[in-house]
């Protein structure tokens, strides 16, 4: 297990690293710039949706989007046809932005992972989602019922 806690504390020191540097380098952190990516994908997009999309709560969502919004690189408006609905686009300057942006895990990374045999890709994420798996609250993927105690008796 030490081992296990200690390659998670090096990745999670890794991605804070290069938000740091993101951030110097272009004035976003990485889930700033994941969210501004997956905008430019989706388009036209609820916070819902992008709250799936990029395996965000929608709390952390809505706070992303208010700080991009303050910037100038996303707008948000309600839907026509359903005014509980609010969208999300980028903007002008948040287009520009997201073309120009580095990758958000960094270019070192991206070009290491690149040059993997597509096997080896798929089979270091298929590990690294199995661990995010396990590590996700347990309300989030239950154990089996056998697995649960037994509710106590008075």
């Amino acid at each position: 297990m030490r081992t296990v806690e200690k390659a998670i504390r090096r990745i999670v020191r890794a991605n804070d690293l290069q938000s740091k540097a993101l951030s110097k380098q272009i004035g976003l952190t990485a889930p700033q710039l994941v969210i501004l990516n997956a905008i430019a994908a989706l388009g036209e997009v609820t916070t819902t949706a992008l709250s799936v999309h990029v395996d965000l709560s929608a709390a952390t969502v809505v706070t992303i989007l208010d700080n991009l919004e303050a910037r100038g690189l996303v707008e948000r408006y309600r839907s026509r046809h359903d005014r509980r609905v609010v969208h999300t686009r980028l903007t002008e300057a948040g287009e520009d932005l997201a073309r120009k942006a580095p990758e958000p895990l960094g270019a070192g990374f991206a070009g290491r992972m690149a040059g993997l045999e597509a096997s080896r890709r798929r089979e270091l994420i298929a590990a690294l989602v199995s661990v995010a798996d396990m590590m996700a609250p347990v309300h989030d993927h239950p154990l089996p019922p056998a697995s649960h105690p037994a509710p106590a008796t008075r």
